[in-house]
Parts: structure tokens; sequence; C-alpha cells
């Protein structure tokens, strides 16, 4: 099977952080041999995430763990700007990132494939990693070239800090370059109530929808004559972005410069 993957991950003591520590810490593949977090510093990753202790403790200094630890990959879901902090300072020690944050700009990523290139590293920045996800955004990407008009929908819980999210944002962007064109509104309405419409981008309606009780859940409806079809995506867990974290960890080894979308490493 080989050496294990050496891991450190930041925001380790949030919700995602904590679901993704416990899954890396089960997976034989992968050795967690740090964790990086503004809170809960000195405490075991294990027991935070409900799991047996690790004998690994939370740090709030990213450079000198990494130099302590030294490991292979560094899995990133704290916020973009943080995000993008972490990724520079990784690939400064030899570290490939992962990146699971959302918001990050093409300007930013632009700056980080650059530096990614020049120190002969991989990094992978992935809305997300959930693979139904993925499949999702590919089927919508097909059917939009048989559909006049299509609209997303996503909908995440409370407390998600942006809107539309990172994964409706790649889904019409995926749209927009199979359609070869921007996508058609439709008429024009007068809003009753402003913004009742959603966003609009490259020509496709975004809504989204923040509610306590739901993970991340995303549909794209595509109306044409006599007929409307659907494709959804429901993430009952954030389980669901394990397996794809685990495919990205193991093929940044093998990659130079930045990779965004986890579709690019799948046979699509």
């Amino acid at each position: 099977m080989g050496d294990k993957i050496r891991v450190v991950i930041t925001g380790a003591a949030g919700k995602m952080g904590r679901e993704m520590v416990r899954g890396l810490l089960a997976s034989p593949r992968i050795e967690v041999v740090g964790a990086v977090d503004v809170v809960k510093t000195g405490t075991d990753i294990g027991t935070l995430s409900g799991c047996t202790p690790a004998g690994v403790s939370i740090t709030s200094d990213l450079a000198a763990t990494l130099e302590v630890t030294r490991p292979q990959v560094l899995v990133d879901f704290t916020v973009a700007e943080a995000a993008l902090h972490n990724a520079r300072v990784a690939v400064e020690h030899g570290v490939r990132p992962v990146i699971g944050t959302t918001g990050i700009s093409r300007e930013d990523l632009e700056e980080l494939h650059i530096l990614c290139e020049e120190k002969g590293l991989g990094a992978v920045v992935a809305p997300n990693f959930a693979l139904g996800a993925v499949l999702m955004m590919h089927f919508a990407q097909l059917a939009v070239r048989y559909f006049p008009q299509a609209e997303i929908i996503e909908m995440h819980h409370e407390e998600k800090r942006d809107a539309p999210s990172g994964t409706a944002l790649k889904t019409a962007e995926l749209m927009a370059e199979a359609q070869g064109q921007e996508g058609v509104t439709g008429r024009r309405f007068p809003e009753r109530l402003k913004g009742v419409r959603g966003g609009t981008y490259k020509g496709f309606h975004v809504h989204s929808l923040r509610l306590p009780g739901a993970v991340a859940h995303q549909e794209v409806i595509f109306g044409g004559c006599g007929q409307l079809l659907t494709i959804r995506h429901d993430t009952i867990s954030r389980e669901a972005f394990l397996p794809g974290l685990l495919l990205a960890i193991e093929k940044v080894l093998h990659l130079r410069g930045v990779v965004f979308g986890l579709e690019k490493l799948l046979d699509l």
C-alpha cells in the first residue's frame, strides 16, 4: 500500500473541519500529523471530533506546525481570505494545498497557480468535494445544450458566509461554457419585491436560500417546450465530502499548478 500521506488540516475546529478530521483519522492511507485553528488550541483533534485521542493537538501557528510536522499536503477548510494565506505559507514550505473553501477570486487563484508552478507543486481548489454534486454539475453542463432556459436554486445552512455558493457559480460557469454564450433570462417583468428573481450570472438566474436544518443542496431546472427537467443533489451530512477529499489528497501529489474543480480529477 505504500507510506501514508502526511496531512495537516487548517480549520480543524470548525464543523466541516471536525467531520473531515474524523474521516481522515479513519483512513488507512492518511496520517494526520498536525492541526491548526484560531480556537480550541491545545485540544486533541480526536477528542474534539468525537473519536479516541489522536495525539495531535490544535495549534494556532501554521508555519511552525509545517516546520515541525513536515507534511506533504495541507487540507484547508477555513474562509477565503485565510485559505489563500494558508496556501501561500504551505507552498513556501513545499506542501501541496487542498482547499475546500469557496469565495477565492480568479486573480488569487492565478497568483497561487504561478507560485505552485515556481515551486513545482500542485494544488486542488474545489467548491464542492461531494462526488454527487460534481456529477450534478456535469449533467447540467450536458443538458443546457438542449434547453433554451435554466435557473439554479441552491440552499445551505443559515451560517454559510457567502451567497450564492461556489458550487452554484461553478455550475453557471460550466453551463455558459457549454452553451457557448450567455444564457437566456426570459422576459423581463417588474419586480414587486427587489431581487425576487435572484442574481444573474452570465444570463442564468441563481437563487440562494439559507435555512437551519439544511446542509448543502442544489437543483438546476431546465425549461423547454412542454417540459421541465430538474437535476438535483442533496448533501444529507458532511460525510459526503470525504470521498472527494481523499481523492484530491491522493491526486494532488502528482499535479503541478492549481486545479480548480474536482471534476478535473474524474474521468468524465
